[in-house]
């Protein structure tokens, strides 16, 4: 019953580590870099009736023979796999030298061979000192694993009487606990060099074909071979998360980097148009007109002057504004826009813009302009923004003719809201310049 339970023992692992690979990668994340997790090993290296973690079997000279053979491993993380091994080879020893002690050993068996048919085995193997904080691909990988499996074997002893089968043509199965270290290069991103040393303790102590007070027998495998990665990508095993880790935050720091960049560029072309607009709206003999239209400068504090800004007699009539005049106003209300963020006057309201300036021309009328924004950013950058723009529109009706002394601009921010800024519709109808007739 325990012979077969570890034979189907291997088998059933890997088939629930192939199960387990496929519903992994039907939950992989597309983003998710793509690796290469499975991979197949060949070695061939040397094998020893021996072990220096639990001393040597029933005979006192162990010798070396040849041993080969493959695995086919699964890596679950960069520092964890499961492999699925198998070795075969032949074990040899005698009783041809003494013991350290000087104890020999003449129980009738003077030496032994062991065709070892199969050592099949699944370990859990684990990547050591595989962190290096600037290198994502490491080249060198030192592991430990360890666990269990079965054994196959038949072992043949040479006595006084000649050589014999120790079990006739029957395999011996047994139980086997291997545990080993060793170190593997990679020679490129789908080629490594594996090293390693195993040690295999077995459950019995018929491995020699001598029994003796059960002592249970051992065996090592030193051995030198390749392993292959299978599928694409880069191999899992040798991937660094903690430096992908450090790569993504030194991204993420570049790109912070360059949005402050793209933030102070915007302040500094900021700053240039406030500096155009101030240059643009100079009024230093403050009649109302500005420096660039004036063509009487320096008039004395409180002149009224025309749209020239020169001087001129102030002829009192009653204003009389007709529903025609207010229907020009509103036309060059709702036509009114300007560029995103500017007091810069868009091309389409000049039209209207132009009949507000001959009405005003024509019937001599007195014009307050308002200017309002909604409430998204800083107050004051609204306020001053709504000032802008309203003095924008004085500006271009004066451009036109119109009496800048007659003309008020002022700029409200945020403060009189006409709908919600809740919306984008509420804030659109926030957004603008009121003209009212007097």
């Amino acid at each position: 019953m325990k012979q077969k339970l570890f034979k189907s023992l291997p088998v059933a692992l890997a088939a629930l580590l192939i199960g387990g690979s496929a519903m992994a990668q039907d939950s992989t994340p597309v983003s998710r870099p793509e690796f290469s997790t499975w991979s197949i090993g060949v070695n061939a290296g040397i094998l020893s009736p021996i072990s220096p973690l639990g001393g040597s079997n029933d005979f006192t000279n162990w010798k070396s023979s040849l041993g080969y053979g493959l695995y086919i491993k699964k890596q679950i993380t960069p520092y964890f796999s499961l492999r699925l091994d198998g070795i075969r080879g032949k074990l040899k020893g005698d009783n041809s030298e003494a013991y350290k002690s000087g104890v020999t050993i003449n129980d009738g068996n003077s030496a032994f061979k062991t065709d070892l048919s199969y050592a099949a085995s699944l370990n859990a193997q684990v990547n050591l000192f595989n962190i290096d904080m600037f290198r994502k691909q490491d080249a060198v990988q030192l592991y430990v694993s360890g666990g269990a499996g079965l054994a196959g074997y038949k072992p043949t002893v040479t006595s006084a009487a000649g050589t014999s089968d120790y079990a006739g043509d029957k395999t011996i199965s047994e139980l086997i606990i291997p545990v080993g270290l060793g170190a593997k290069f990679k020679l490129n991103d789908k080629v490594n060099l594996d090293l390693g040393w195993s040690v295999y303790f077995v459950d019995g102590d018929n491995l020699d074909g001598t029994y003796r007070n059960n002592n249970k027998d051992k065996f090592n495998y030193a051995h030198a071979g390749l392993e292959f990665a299978l599928g694409k990508g880069k191999q899992l095993a040798f991937h660094n998360p903690v430096a992908a880790t450090y790569d993504e935050a030194l991204a993420a720091k570049q790109t912070a980097d360059a949005l402050k960049g793209d933030l102070d560029q915007q302040k500094a072309d900021n700053a240039k148009l406030r500096s155009e607009m101030n240059d643009l709206l100079k009024d230093s003999d403050g009649d109302g007109v500005a420096d660039r239209l004036d063509k009487c400068p320096n008039t004395p504090a409180g002149t009224v002057v025309d749209g020239s800004g020169c001087p001129f007699a102030v002829v009192k009539e009653k204003v009389i504004i007709t529903e025609a005049d207010r229907k020009v106003v509103a036309e060059a209300i709702k036509d009114l826009e300007f560029d995103l963020n500017k007091a810069t006057i868009r091309a389409k309201s000049y039209t209207t813009l132009n009949r507000v300036a001959a009405l005003l021309v024509e019937k001599n009328f007195s014009l307050k302009l308002a200017g309002h924004t909604d409430s998204t950013g800083p107050a004051a950058l609204n306020m001053r923004l709504s000032k802008d723009r309203a003095e924008s529109v004085k500006a271009y009706l004066v451009s036109q003719g119109a009496n800048a002394s007659r003309i008020e601009a002022t700029g409200y921010g945020k403060d009189q809201p006409i709908a919600t800024n809740k919306t984008a519709a509420g804030r659109q109808k926030n957004r603008r310049v009121e003209f009212t007739l007097y």
